[in-house]
Order: structure tokens, then sequence, then C-alpha cells
């Protein structure tokens, strides 16, 4: 029996064609969803090579020559990328690495033989015309230095005594006369090509301008262009294929050059760093929104530097004291800075260091000095004068109220003054009412023997002239005066009870010579208000130093007035010079017109504290300004054999032990003598874009040394698989997640 069949709805044939599309549909969201899911949890984002760099600077533009950016940081910025060195400086370790070449030491740290890698070129190398880098290049560039025309003096001071030979095309061996452990540092600038120097005298290197502002280097960005704008001069670098580790990934780097930092800003959208990050009035960096500040530090202090050729400041003491007397977290807190430094030393573990501001240390260091406040003085002489009349025959008061044309009545005994003697030139006379005494009336009148207003001298003098006694009387006809006279004389009194006999002055009165002040030529109680008075010395000088320093940066300044105002507490009078322009200052700097200085010092990657400590950087002060050395950085004038012998130690071992133990040596002379009052390290920030990524500082010894990382840093990145994962690992994670 045949089944009998019905048709299908036509409603429902419509929903089973429609719902056929809906389900695939949904598979295909699914399966999209679920491979989207899988990629992301089995990749990560990487960088990519690609993408522009944009960094806004404030400065001028000078010649991008390495030879001639040793003070102008804008420039040493370009430069770095451009040239590379036979070695360079290692944040990360801090150490001094392989760059251009490999370096070996021998001879006891005299030969540092140097041999370039292989396959190095120039930027302005071509295949028709190729440009490798050579032994020829490293010799011009380090003998060009040690030419005596060479025009940067300071420069040829790292290679003075240092001889050079060629060992092959690619070796070159640098020949010290003694051992010196900081010398790699100086193989860190950029070598330049000899061959684009042809025909032009060391004496003016400086003028090739055609190379000096379209430079040939052998770095890992070689130079585009340079182009003036409206609001800034633009240079920009492309990355240049080099067979060098590591690959640098951002293609251009464009320096964007702007006279101020408000122009800065008006271009900030275009920009994707800023260097040097001013700060506002109330200390804090200026940033823009979308940018990460991060602050760093350089191997650097700045100081006040005690001349130590002026004779003021020649007193150990006074230098001790001003030391003791100066607040410096007061004088960081002013301008918003933070890391207090102690010594030139940075080599020194930091952790080590300790500071201590103490202003009864610090009275107390000038109290033995050869330096006096003027109440010091004062009481010094009223202590003498008790002391006079205390002893021997002659028992007067201190102080008397006498008119002019009263007599002051005195009395003694024949036996300590025989008839015929006399008293302050007035014969002596027989006492009316006392038998064995004398008695003697001095007048006030002006005649012969007369006292005088102020301070007497009396002498009772034999009748042969003889001086048998003396004693000191200070007259005066005014009432208040004598008030004043008799306060002070119980001042003394109670300062010597104090001194002598403390267990017998409640504590509440004791006093002592911080505890008075001179006023009107008396001594008082000192009153909160009271300011310090200058001190004197010996010869009744006053303490008056001339603090010299620069009118940039404008910290400078600051810390120069607020130290005047600390060290006026103490007794010093702070004359504060700021030259209008920086090369006022210079002058003034090298011709040490200064009892004091603030000033900054660095000691970039050696941290070598040589130059600016030992005596043979001492300027000779001969008259004549045309025999000033440029490169006489021992600021202080400072010179000590023992100092000496641990700095020349300190540059010749390579012995880690040897150089510690010489440096706590030298931490603890240069502690005592004093030469200096170190203030602070300054700090600086970088700024960058949130679209920036992989930048990261560590110990920088200059500004450009942030470039030293430039290889982490990124514009772009690719998602890529983990390692071990691919499109086929789909299926299994599909499968442990269902």
């Amino acid at each position: 029996m045949m089944g009998l069949s019905f048709p299908m709805p036509f409603g429902l044939r419509r929903a089973r064609r429609a719902l056929l599309p809906f389900l695939v549909a949904v598979f295909v969201v699914s399966l999209s969803f679920l491979l989207r899911q899988f990629y992301a949890e089995n990749s990560v984002l990487v960088p990519t090579q690609g993408g522009t760099y944009i960094e806004g600077s404030v400065g001028e533009l000078h010649a991008l020559v390495p030879w001639f950016t040793v003070e102008n940081d804008v420039n040493r910025d370009i430069v770095s990328l451009v040239f590379s060195g036979l070695l360079k400086y290692d944040p990360e370790s801090r150490k001094i690495k392989d760059d251009l070449a490999t370096l070996l030491i021998s001879d006891e740290g005299r030969n540092y033989t140097l041999k370039l890698k292989e396959n190095l070129f120039w930027h302005d190398s071509t295949s028709e015309n190729p440009h490798p880098v050579t032994a020829e290049d490293i010799l011009f560039t380090f003998g060009s230095i040690q030419d005596p025309a060479f025009v940067n003096p300071i420069l040829r001071q790292n290679f003075i005594g240092v001889t050079m030979e060629k060992i092959d095309d690619r070796t070159v061996r640098f020949q010290l006369e003694e051992p010196y452990s900081f010398f790699a540092s100086n193989l860190t600038l950029g070598l330049i090509p000899a061959r684009n120097f042809e025909g032009v005298p060391p004496g003016k290197f400086d003028q090739a301008l055609d190379f000096a502002f379209a430079p040939v280097g052998a770095g890992p960005y070689k130079f585009k262009s340079v182009v003036p704008t409206e609001l800034s001069t633009e240079i920009t670098l492309e990355r240049f294929e080099r067979p060098l580790t590591p690959d640098y990934k951002l293609e251009r780097i464009i320096f964007r050059i702007f006279p101020d930092y408000n122009s800065l800003l008006s271009d900030i959208r275009n920009l994707h760093g800023i260097r040097l990050v001013p700060r506002n009035t109330d200390g804090n960096h200026i940033i823009p929104r979308h940018f990460t500040a991060i602050q760093y530090s350089l191997p650097q202090y700045v100081a006040l530097f005690f001349n130590l050729d002026q004779a003021i400041v020649s007193d150990p003491k006074l230098r001790l004291g001003l030391q003791l007397g100066t607040d410096k977290q007061k004088l960081l807190s002013s301008i918003h800075e933070s890391l207090i430094v102690d010594t030139p030393l940075l080599e020194i573990d930091r952790k080590d260091w300790r500071y201590t501001f103490d202003s009864a240390a610090a009275q107390g260091a000038l109290f033995a000095s050869s330096w006096h406040l003027p109440e010091k003085v004062r009481l010094q002489k009223m202590l003498e004068l008790r002391e006079a009349n205390r002893v021997g025959a002659l028992s007067l008061q201190p102080v008397v109220l006498l008119d002019t044309g009263a007599l002051l009545t005195v009395t003694g005994s024949y036996v300590d003054a025989a008839s015929g003697s006399s008293l302050h030139g007035v014969p002596v006379r027989p006492h009316p009412s006392s038998s064995g005494s004398w008695v003697v009336s001095l007048p006030s009148d002006g005649s012969s023997g007369s006292l005088l207003e102020g301070l007497n001298l009396i002498r009772l003098t034999s009748k042969n002239g003889a001086v048998l006694d003396s004693a000191y009387v200070w007259r005066t006809s005014s009432a208040k005066e004598y008030r004043r006279a008799l306060s002070e004389q119980d001042l003394v009194e109670q300062f010597v009870q104090s001194r002598d006999r403390p267990a017998s002055v409640p504590a509440d009165d004791r006093i002592t010579v911080t505890d008075l002040y001179l006023e009107n030529g008396m001594l008082r109680k000192r009153l909160p208000s009271d300011p310090r008075d200058v001190r004197v010395n010996d010869q009744g000088r006053r303490l008056t130093l001339t603090l010299l320093t620069s009118p940039s940066p404008p910290q400078y300044q600051k810390i120069a007035g607020l130290v005047a105002e600390q060290w006026k507490d103490l007794g010093v009078h702070v004359e504060v010079v700021v030259p209008p322009t920086r090369r006022g200052f210079e002058d003034k700097l090298l011709a040490r017109e200064y009892d004091i200085v603030l000033f900054g010092q660095s000691l970039i990657d050696n941290l070598d504290a040589y130059p600016y400590w030992h005596s043979s950087g001492i300027q000779k002060l001969s008259g004549s300004k045309f025999d000033f050395r440029l490169d006489a950085y021992n600021l202080s004038q400072y010179s000590s054999l023992q100092a000496d012998g641990l700095l020349e130690v300190i540059r010749a071992t390579n012995d880690d032990k040897e150089r510690l133990d010489a440096l706590q040596q030298l931490k603890e002379i240069l502690k005592t003598d004093v030469p200096a009052i170190f203030l602070y390290s300054p700090q600086y920030a970088l700024a960058h874009h949130s679209d920036l990524h992989g930048v990261k500082i560590s110990s920088l010894s200059l500004h450009s040394d942030r470039f030293l990382t430039l290889h982490d840093w990124y514009v772009r990145d690719e998602r890529i698989f983990r390692p071990g994962k691919s499109w086929f690992s789909f299926f299994p994670w599909l499968f442990r997640r269902f």
C-alpha cells in the first residue's frame, strides 16, 4: 500500500530558506569572535621599524662637529646620532663599551689598541664611490686635536702626552706616558672622516661650514637636511644601515630648535618629545597634556667654591663655620631641587653620605676662627678691663656718673703708695680723717688729671714715675648712659658666673656670648628680633665676602641671595655679584675675581674629579688676561700634596679596591680642608608623548646619553604569535575551551 505525502506549506518553506543564511551568519560571527580571541590570547604586540620621532628643544644651532660641541648640549644631541666613537658609554652598566671598534688595554694601562669592526662606512659612501672607515680617520680625528693650531684647547688637554701608531688599515694603538684608567672615555668622541677635511688647516676647522651644516658621520642616523621655519630650525636625520647591533626602529629623527619655550609649546601638537622641560614658578615641570615626564640627574654638582688665594677666606675654621651654617635643605626647597650633595666624589655610594646643618656648631666654629662678632670683641675687652680692675691696690668703680666740673674722690693707703705718689697725674695728699691713708680728687673740667667722657686709664705712680697700679674707669654725664653701662657690667658678671661656676647660676639665667647684643657700643641681652652684626678680625676688618655667580640658570641667583641671608645670621656680610652677561661672568671666573663663586661642575661618565681638585688646575694669575688658562677648572685654587697624590692614584689604578680606598681618604681630606660647600645635584626632565614607547633613562653622564637607548624607542608596533603558537594552534585551543 502506497504512502501518502502532503506538500510543505509555503510559509514553512520560506522560513527554512531564511534560517539557513542566519545560521551561517551566526557561525561566521562566532568563528570570527573565537579567532580574534584566540589571536589576542596567543600573540603579543612588538615594536616594528618605521615612523618618525620629532623632538623640540630650546637653544641655538651651531657647527655640527664633535670637536666643537663641548659646551652646546643641543648640538651634542644631534652629533651623538650622526657620529659614532671608537667606544661608547653604557648607561646600564656605567662602563665604557665597544662601538665602532674593539678595545685591548695592555702594558699596565699605557697602551690602548683599537681595532675597527668590519664593513663600516661613512654616510656619504656609495657603490660607485665607497667611503670606508679606516685607521686614517682615527689618526686624523685625534691627531688634529693634538695640533698646536687646533681651535679647541680644552679638548687638546685630554691628549697631551699621547702618541698614536697605525698598526694596519683598521687598527691604531694609543700610547700613554703614564697609566690613565679613564683614558677610554676620551675615545667616545665621534670619529670624523679625514677625506672631508682635505686641504683645511686645523686652525680653520671651525670655519668649515659646508661640513658643519651637512655633516658626514658613521653613526646610526645620517644627516638629511636643515630647514629654517618661522618657529624653529628643523634638522632631519634618517636611519643609516650599519652592520652593528643594536638595530634602530625609528626611521627618521627630527630636531626642532626653538628660541624659547613658548614658541615650542605653540608647536606641541607636532612633537613627540621635549628636551629639558622647564619649571613654573611653583617649581613643577611644565608638562603638556598627553606627555609624560621622566626625571633624571647627571654626575654634576653645584657648589660654593672658596677662592683660597683670598686671605679673607684663608681661615679653615671660618670655612667650616660657613659650611655648618648653610641650610642646604632650605636652599634646595626654594628652587624645588631635592638631591643634596656633600662631596665632589660622585663615585662614592650616595647612601654613605651624611649631611648636618647645625647653627650652634657653626657659631662655635666661627667663635674659634680669627673672625669675631662685635659683641664677642666687646665682651673680651670688658673681661680684660674687669681683670685689670680686680688686681692691685686701686679699688675703683668701673663706671661713674660725673657731671663736668664735679670731682671724683679716690682714697688709698700709704702702704701701697708712699708720700709723693700721684694718681692720674694728681699728687696724693694725706687723708684728713684717716691716718696712714691718702686722698685724691680727680677733676672733670678738662684740667690736668681730669677724667674725660668715656674710658679712662687711671695710673698710680711713685715719686720717681714708676707705675704702681692701674685701673679703668668709664665716665659719663648722662644718667641714661650710666644705667646702660651698669647693666653691661651686670651682664659681664653674669657671663663670668655662667662660665666659671655654672652650677651656681640657675639654668635660665646662664648666658653665653651668643645671648649678647652690641648696641651703640655696649652689651645688652639679645632679643629675637635683633640681627647679627658683621664679624671683624683683630685688625678691625669687617667680614664682607664677594659671592660671584652666573646670570643663568636663574636658580643660581636665587640660591646666592638665600645664602647671603643665611650667612647674615652668622655675622657675615655677603655681596652678591651677578654680571649681566655670560661673557662678563666668565671673565671674572677666569680672573678669579671673587671670594666665593656659586657654580656647577660636571664629571661626565668617568666621574674623574682630577681636573677640578688637582693643583695643576689652578689659574696662574700673572696679571695679564692673556695668560689665563681656559682649562683651569680648579675654581677654589685648592692645593694639597695629599689630595694631589690621591687624585693621581685614582687616575692611574685599575684596581677597584685601591681606587675606593683612595676616594675615601680624599673625601676625608676635602672634608677637613673645606675648599668648597657642596650643595646639590640638579634634576632634569625629558617629556615624551604617549604615542612614543620604549623610552627609558638610566645613569646618564650627558643629556645626549638618553639616545644611547634610542634603539628601544618606537612609534609603530605589530602583533605576532607567541613562540610556539600559530593558526594551527586554534583547534587545540578551541577544544580546551569547550
